[in-house]
């Protein structure tokens, strides 16, 4: 680790050294002699000839294949100081080490031909090792909901105590966040188009001067281009760039990611605070360096925090795409190289956090069933109410006084600090013809959980199962987390 300059903790910290490197200079350089050859290719097998004689030969071709990996980058790093242009630094390494063809690299081509093209590429395999990721982040969450699929629970809503839920149906409301992410995930990853060769403003100009105006043969070459990287099609019609609107769909993706994962680490967080769950706490971990009972959430903490980042990075893109004059301007470009690539790797460190929490998440039912119980009373009063109505009891009358109960057992638990004994006084009460230990026996917590068991069961083989047998390639994703 370098201790005398900067380095992004979300290279040091969080992300994934394969995110890394989809992010890195080998990996973009390697995909620029991909380019030059797949361009290369395609004028050759268009026929660009020179008074009939071919301009670009297989001789050539295999030449730049010879070299496509083995980059001598300290060739180009010195050209670079001399030209200050890094395409063409290594448009010129490149010929070095091809001098035969050296002449045809980059024939037509500008420098987003290169660029462009490479951050698509780029985009396209990090947003596939997200969607990995998040695959297995459902993977982890449906083995979770099915565990805890039938345990009660208090469901708060304004984070008062609510009707009762179950642990897995809470899950289950996770991993729908999760699902409208993966849905916005898949059509931005089959939406992704390369830019193609259009040349400086995208008019095509310098392939109209290379073919001789021949315009059936210069309609193929952003198809064949496509092809030979892997993509179905280029976008149609361009400037010199790429629409920065793809930029702004991505972040978007990641964002609403981002907000998914910040909203599952917040209910852990208040649920820790409960002692009713716990993230993984390892052995010899320290929770505070005052305090040495605490065990903080420190990891779903961290979610959140990466998570407003990714956020807030999301408006970038946005505003970048909002302000590009006419065919392009170059104040994209700064900004792109630090929003692109930080919202995909802080988006890797979140779902590799969500991969470790929700993987190692600890349970405490008899927590859970104490804080239940301690508000069970006041949730079956209405059950109370109809079994005393079925008694003969006045409906109208037997709401107001259990009313009035309910607040004197309100004022016990919250001013006299006193166990709630609302069932007591429900069969003290002369009006209800109950007797305590009638009352007790519904005072069973499943009772009150609605359908929230086959609502788990139903969303697992409906929603979740056909996603993972569609994606189960990705599974068995273990994350390791840094610090």
């Amino acid at each position: 680790m370098s201790t005398d300059k900067y380095v992004s903790p979300l290279s040091e910290r969080y992300a994934s050294k394969e995110m890394q490197y989809i992010f890195s200079p080998d990996m973009k350089f390697r995909t620029w002699r991909k380019l030059w050859i797949a361009l290369a290719e395609t004028e050759m097998e268009l026929g660009l000839s020179r008074n009939g004689k071919p301009v670009i030969t297989k001789e050539q071709i295999d030449e730049l294949r010879e070299h496509a990996e083995d980059i001598n980058y300290d060739v180009a790093k010195e050209r670079e100081k001399q030209v200050r242009h890094d395409v063409m630094s290594h448009v010129y390494a490149y010929g070095q080490q091809c001098p035969k063809a050296a002449g045809i690299i980059h024939l037509g081509a500008t420098s987003c031909y290169v660029g462009d093209n490479t951050d698509i590429i780029v985009m396209d395999k990090a947003l596939r090792l997200v969607k990995k990721k998040l695959v297995n982040v459902l993977k982890e969450l449906g083995d979770f909901a099915e565990k805890y699929k039938d345990q009660p629970t208090l469901a708060f809503t304004h984070f008062q105590p609510a009707q009762p839920t179950t642990v897995g149906k809470r899950a289950t409301l996770w991993m729908q966040e999760f699902c409208l992410d993966l849905e916005d995930l898949d059509h931005v990853i089959s939406g992704l188009k390369l830019l193609g060769s259009k040349g400086t403003t995208g008019t095509q100009a310098s392939f109209l001067e290379l073919f001789d105006g021949d315009q059936k043969t210069i309609d193929k070459i952003d198809p064949m281009i496509a092809g030979k990287m892997g993509f179905a099609q280029c976008y149609p019609v361009s400037g010199q760039t790429y629409s920065r609107k793809v930029d702004t769909r991505v972040a978007n993706v990641l964002a609403g990611i981002a907000a998914s994962a910040h909203k599952m680490s917040n209910d852990i967080r208040l649920l820790q605070h409960l002692k009713e769950v716990e993230e993984p706490f390892e052995k010899s971990q320290i929770g505070s360096s005052a305090m040495a009972y605490k065990r903080n959430p420190m990891r779903s903490e961290r979610i959140a925090s990466l998570s407003r980042y990714v956020m807030i990075d999301a408006l970038n893109p946005a505003i970048t795409s909002a302000t590009q004059w006419f065919e392009r301007t170059l104040d994209d470009s700064a900004n792109k190289r630090l929003s692109i690539p930080e919202g995909f790797l802080a988006v890797d460190g979140i779902l590799d956090l969500c991969l470790n929490v929700v993987d190692g998440l600890v349970v405490y039912p008899k927590v859970i069933e104490k804080h239940l119980m301690s508000e069970l009373p006041f949730m079956a009063t209405e059950n109370i109410m109809m079994d005393a109505v079925k008694m003969g009891g006045n409906r109208q009358e037997l709401h107001e006084r259990i009313r009035e109960l309910s607040m004197e057992a309100g004022r016990n638990v919250k001013v006299e600090g006193r166990e709630n004994n609302l069932l007591e006084l429900i069969a003290a009460d002369p009006g209800f013809p109950m007797t305590l230990e009638d009352l007790e026996k519904l005072m069973e917590p499943s009772n009150y959980v609605g359908r929230s068991k086959e609502q788990v069961e139903n969303f697992l083989s409906e929603v979740i199962r056909p996603i993972l047998e569609e994606n189960k390639e990705l599974l068995g994703v273990k994350a390791e987390i840094h610090v």
